[in-house]
């Protein structure tokens, strides 16, 4: 269970209470989001981090682009130097645009926009679109962001989620009754039995939306022989304890793990400290996630990969009813297309 800072729960009513009326004033119109050209797909959660919108935003990129759509992400990213509206590209700066925007560029095959105003991000990202191919947006990290209309709502829920309590005293961003307003709600599919209870009983009261299950896999490393023996893990992201729990299970258990908040910007003391604690423990190598690798710069990793291989290990996700769900998919996206076609004649 994340831990609770109690001393703030009596502050999370009123943050309820805020965020409630704030979705109910753009659901009764009287605030008015702003549309793009192209169908919007949002891919969100309730939390503030941690869910695994990354690694989803990059499996629908990647199963619509097959499909022949022109795919643009739309991301704020978190934590970014900049304040400008601009494309990101996979040999960027990280801490210029944010670990997530990069690591999207690198592994998506997509073209990226990173800004707070998501509406403008997708302007600029309608300038790039390719005129013979259907476009569509993919909103990473967009429940929450109501100034920008979207088409579908993606929305991933976990079992943290229903343990957890809102901000400021958890890390809930809204109420776990949000996901009503959903149109698929995507669950892992080791927590699906025990997320039936919190879905059906939603779906009894009227939420009309889809259930995917997902299947997580933790990719270390194609070679096995470059694998360190005894590795140090580091991290900084919103759970930390998944990342180890699944090195345990991928039977690649970690001696110790350094632990850095969620975004982490590293610097050289950092990297001090993660040696010192490799030296102390014995450990050969290190292994750590995606997100945190693009942010070592050349050095770093010179100066790490002196006491042993460095494994980055990679998120993967996959649907478990692959068939179905990619129909579906297929289906809500085509029927926005045909919408749009019906609106311009």
């Amino acid at each position: 269970m994340r831990r609770i800072r109690r001393g703030l729960l009596p502050f999370s009513p009123l943050y309820a209470a805020v965020v409630t009326a704030k979705r109910r004033m753009y659901s009764l119109g009287w605030l008015k989001p702003k549309r793009l050209t192209s169908p919007v797909i949002s891919v969100g959660s309730v939390s503030a981090g941690g869910a695994g919108k990354t690694p989803m935003v990059l499996m629908l990129a990647t199963i619509l682009r097959r499909r022949g759509y022109a795919v643009s992400i739309l991301t704020r990213g978190y934590g970014r130097a900049s304040n400008l509206i601009e494309r990101v590209d996979a040999s960027d700066d990280p801490e210029w645009h944010g670990d997530e925007p990069v690591l999207l560029a690198q592994r998506s095959g997509a073209p990226v926009f990173a800004g707070s105003e998501r509406y403008s991000a997708g302007l600029l990202a309608e300038q790039d679109h390719q005129n013979n191919k259907v476009s569509v947006h993919l909103l990473d990290d967009g429940f929450q962001h109501l100034r920008l209309a979207r088409n579908i709502d993606i929305v991933l829920l976990t079992l943290d989620d229903l343990e957890d309590r809102l901000l400021p005293a958890g890390n809930l961003r809204e109420p776990i009754a949000a996901i009503a307003e959903a149109d698929v709600v995507v669950v892992r599919e080791e927590e699906c039995k025990r997320l039936e209870g919190v879905l059906n009983q939603l779906q009894q009261q009227g939420a009309g939306f889809l259930v995917w299950k997902i299947r997580r896999t933790l990719q270390i490393a194609e070679d096995d022989a470059r694998l360190p023996t005894l590795p140090l893990a580091f991290c900084g992201i919103a759970r930390p304890e998944n990342f180890t729990s699944m090195l345990k299970s991928s039977r690649y258990e970690p001696l110790d793990t350094v632990i850095f908040p969620d975004h982490h910007r590293y610097r050289e003391p950092d990297t001090a400290r993660i040696l010192d604690r490799a030296r102390a423990r014995g450990a050969n190598g290190f292994v750590t996630t995606e997100k945190d690798a693009v942010k070592l710069t050349p050095e770093m990793r010179e100066r790490l990969e002196a006491l042993g291989p460095l494994i980055v290990a990679r998120l993967n996700v996959e649907l478990v009813d692959e068939k179905d769900a990619l129909m579906q998919l297929v289906q809500m996206v085509s029927q926005l297309d045909r919408r749009k076609t019906r609106q311009r004649s």
